[in-house]
């Protein structure tokens, strides 16, 4: 069976049938597909050029291995004390190697979890400004649909037949003041 490539999903279609699938959820689904072998395929790269690296890398250490293997046939004595060095100094650059890959991984795991911490306080915030905005326009809609009385009681002296005005001073109350919202 061959490799089905994101092209061959993104160029491929299906007859039409009288109750066949939806054809934007089969449409999505494959998009989602061609993003996930896309993904997989980057991956995919970056590990091989790390791995033709790596075996680069141990190329080169075994050309110095047998380089000093070499320098063992004209004296015995040096030869020992270099490739002694040699794999000291090879096991000192992997230990250096690991501990700098984890410190660098260890680095990318925080820097993800800061932003994850960040992006779940601006949501928080903007809930909470949701809410005070909410509350804010319930309370200032409930301060409008309330009749105020002095409407009441010109209301009631028109409907009695009183001759007094039908307008006089009420007091102004002044609705409060909304605090001030920052939207993240």
């Amino acid at each position: 069976m061959q490799k089905i490539m994101p092209i061959d999903i993104q160029h491929k279609t299906f007859k039409k049938a009288l109750q066949g699938y939806d054809r934007t959820e089969v449409d999505q689904f494959l998009d989602d597909v061609i993003e996930t072998l896309e993904d997989d395929a980057h991956a995919r790269a970056a590990l091989e050029a790390e791995i033709a690296d790596l075996k680069e890398r141990i190329s080169h250490f075994k050309s110095m291995e047998e380089s000093l293997q070499n320098t063992l046939i004209l004296a015995q004595r040096t030869a020992d004390e270099v490739k002694a060095s040699a794999h000291k100094e090879a096991d000192l650059i992997k230990q250096e190697a690991k501990v700098a890959a984890e410190r660098e991984i260890a680095l990318h795991n925080n820097d993800a979890e800061d932003a994850r911490r960040q992006r779940q306080r601006a949501v928080e915030e903007a809930e909470k400004a949701k809410s005070e905005l909410r509350s804010l326009l319930m309370t200032h809609l409930s301060l409008l649909e309330k009749p105020s009385p002095a409407f009441e009681e010109n209301h009631s002296a028109a409907s009695n037949g009183a001759s007094e005005p039908l307008v006089e001073e009420t007091e102004i109350v002044e609705a409060p003041k909304p605090e001030r919202i920052t939207v993240y």
